[in-house]
């Protein structure tokens, strides 16, 4: 078998040991030589799912001979869906519409979610996305400052959900439209404006899930994405 294919049987047999329980986050790969010798492969075959791993997030490598050397198992689940969804938009398979209709129905369960924890007298630490709100309203801030404090902003909206998966596919689809995103509001002429009526429609959704009522921020988040989106005209 060829070792561009052999790699694959590599990934599969490294997936099995994780969830035999025989290999865990935090702990650390065995050398190549072992692993090739365990799996009946080349070291060739080894280092290439090496690659692919470190390249999806699941283990960090560090060179030379001491106790930090090697590849440490590590959990990322953001990175390989976010690198995904890049090179998808990038070759115009997957519409940039179909992201937007999933970021709808993510974050407006989400934020349905959360406001029912509030409800439901759960603690629930609304500060950092308070604290970002306040960032953007820096009357300094670029285009591309706010922009970050906006994906953050709506990343922590899906995070107070409660929800680990719902988080990683947030972050992996804030990630993979970055760059649409951006040279959109590029093009953008009134930004001042824009950017006013986003910060309002932030502080709307917020204090709709701070409030314990769902259907409002379902309803406030939904139109605060199709409205960006078909006024910046991304996709």
């Amino acid at each position: 078998m060829a070792a561009t294919r052999t790699y694959q049987l590599v990934l599969a047999r490294i997936e099995e040991d994780l969830l035999a329980g025989k290999l865990g986050v935090g702990g650390r790969l065995p050398g190549e030589r072992i692993l090739a010798e365990r799996y009946g492969v080349s070291r060739a075959s080894v280092r290439e799912a090496i690659k692919v791993l470190e390249a999806m997030g699941m283990i960090r490598t560090a060179v030379g001979s001491g106790p930090e050397a090697g590849a440490v198992i590590i959990a990322e689940p953001a990175a390989p869906i976010a690198m995904a969804l890049r090179w998808h938009l990038a070759s115009r398979h997957l519409p940039v519409g179909d992201i937007v209709g999933a970021r709808v129905l993510i974050e407006s369960w989400s934020v349905a979610g959360a406001a029912d924890r509030v409800a439901g007298a759960e603690e629930i630490d609304l500060r950092p996305a308070t604290a970002l709100l306040d960032a953007m309203d820096a009357p300094e801030l670029s285009r591309s400052d706010f922009l970050a404090l906006d994906a953050d902003f709506h990343v922590i909206l899906a995070e107070l959900a409660g929800n680990i998966v719902v988080s990683a596919v947030m972050t992996a689809m804030r990630q993979g439209i970055h760059a649409y995103v951006t040279a959109a509001v590029d093009r953008v002429a009134d930004w001042e404006e824009m950017a006013a009526r986003l910060r309002g429609e932030h502080r709307g959704i917020l204090a709709a899930v701070a409030a314990g009522r769902g259907g409002d921020a379902s309803l406030a988040v939904t139109a605060h994405i199709n409205g960006f989106y078909t006024d910046t005209g991304v996709g």
